[in-house]
């Protein structure tokens, strides 16, 4: 199943897009199923008919689905007491109900992710189009399954759990009770879930569509997400420059926005914001698309059916430069802004306003840092083989 994510700053127009998107690959014969994040209606509004918590058909080739967040965050509450009921009766709480339930921030965010997994994994479809937030949260929440995997490994690795005969004798000594089992196997209940929720992310079927109003503000706005996605290893696979006015402009206010849009769009296109990225103007209809109709009428380009992945190369230059290279893409990276942490076998990587820590290939973990440098949108970090760790008969 190919995936295409689709977000843009608040008011861009990001969730029409994705209706149309969805509407035209249906058209075209592709079983679809439109995913939608908002607690609102919007989509709905778009397509001319409500969406809602089940996945219900809104025409042919065609699924919508905008699950309730809150109800499935009440629905693994209850699970949770249900599994934790020994514990919670030995500390004498008082259970929760689901009616009394509502969710606690982030909540709903995990759930939809959850949803977003189900959704890449059903044999049903062959697209999926995913109405994101905006922009900026869509960025942290396409994060939040990478990061909270790597707190739960740290806090509760799954290597250090002890054998069940070893507990008393290990809390005796520690001085502090062993952790339950229940704890250990809810950790690797989430662990599961949030690899398959990162697996459906890095897939190479998996690309975004980015939708912005060209302007000062959009350009801004594409610059963020160029390199947030870069640095989350996702490619852009259109940029959706929304709302475009036609060339024959008379007012005079108006004729100064369409040189501002040119302008832009001439940047967009000059520079574009992936390898394989296509820019693509979308017009201003005068009024708010609304029904099959009017998303026709925005004509927005057939999805690419077979995206270039975004890779992170590793290039051997041992027997010309001593040193292993890692080519590491991030379009719109200013060298003051970029900082790299070596941490065990892990790199901390932070570009702007955004940080990833990620695992070294193994080759490089037995490598150490020889330097790093930013050149035409790349970030190049150079690995000496470590004669401690590296074996000498070869790789």
């Amino acid at each position: 199943m190919r995936t295409i994510l689709i977000t843009g700053p608040g008011g861009s127009g990001r969730t029409t897009i994705a209706a149309a998107t969805a509407l035209t690959a249906a058209r075209e014969g592709t079983r679809t199923l439109l995913l939608g994040a908002d607690r609102t209606d919007t989509l709905g509004a778009a397509l001319g008919r409500a969406t809602g918590p089940a996945p219900e058909k809104a025409a042919p080739n065609l699924t919508t689905w905008r699950p309730d967040a809150a109800d499935r965050f009440r629905q693994d509450l209850t699970a949770f007491q249900a599994r934790a009921a020994s514990v919670l009766d030995l500390l004498g709480a008082a259970r929760l109900d689901a009616e009394e339930v509502t969710p606690l921030p982030g909540a709903e965010e995990l759930s939809f992710l959850r949803a977003l997994r189900d959704a890449a994994l059903s044999e049903r479809y062959d697209l999926l189009v995913v109405d994101l937030p905006p922009l900026h949260q869509a960025l942290s929440l396409l994060a939040l399954a990478e990061e909270l995997r790597r707190y739960l490994r740290r806090l509760l690795p799954p290597e250090r759990q002890a054998a069940r005969a070893l507990r008393p004798v290990l809390g005796r000594l520690a001085g502090v009770p062993m952790p339950a089992d229940w704890l250990y196997e809810t950790a690797a209940r989430w662990d599961v879930e949030l690899a398959a929720v990162q697996a459906v992310l890095t897939d190479p079927g998996t690309a975004v569509r980015l939708v912005a109003e060209p302007g000062p503000a959009g350009a801004d706005a594409v610059h963020t997400a160029r390199l947030g996605l870069a640095l989350r290893g996702l490619g852009i696979e259109a940029l959706i420059a929304n709302r475009t006015l036609p060339e024959a402009t008379p007012d005079s206010w108006l004729s100064s926005l369409l040189a501002q849009q040119r302008k832009t769009l001439a940047d967009w296109r000059e520079q574009p914001c992936d390898a394989d990225c296509v820019v693509h103007p979308v017009p201003h209809l005068g009024r708010d698309p609304r029904g099959g109709d009017d998303l026709t009428a925005l004509a927005v380009p057939a999805v690419n059916p077979d995206p270039a992945p975004v890779e992170w190369p590793v290039a051997d230059r041992i027997a010309e430069d001593g040193v292993l290279v890692w080519h590491i893409p991030l379009p719109g990276a200013i060298r003051d802004e970029l900082d790299l942490i070596r941490r065990g076998d892990e790199l901390v990587i932070t570009a702007g306003p955004f940080r990833r820590i990620v695992p070294l290939p193994s080759a490089l973990r037995r490598c150490t840092v020889a330097g790093a440098g930013l050149r035409e949108g790349e970030l190049r970090v150079r690995f000496a083989p470590d004669p401690d760790l590296w074996p000498t008969g070869g790789r």
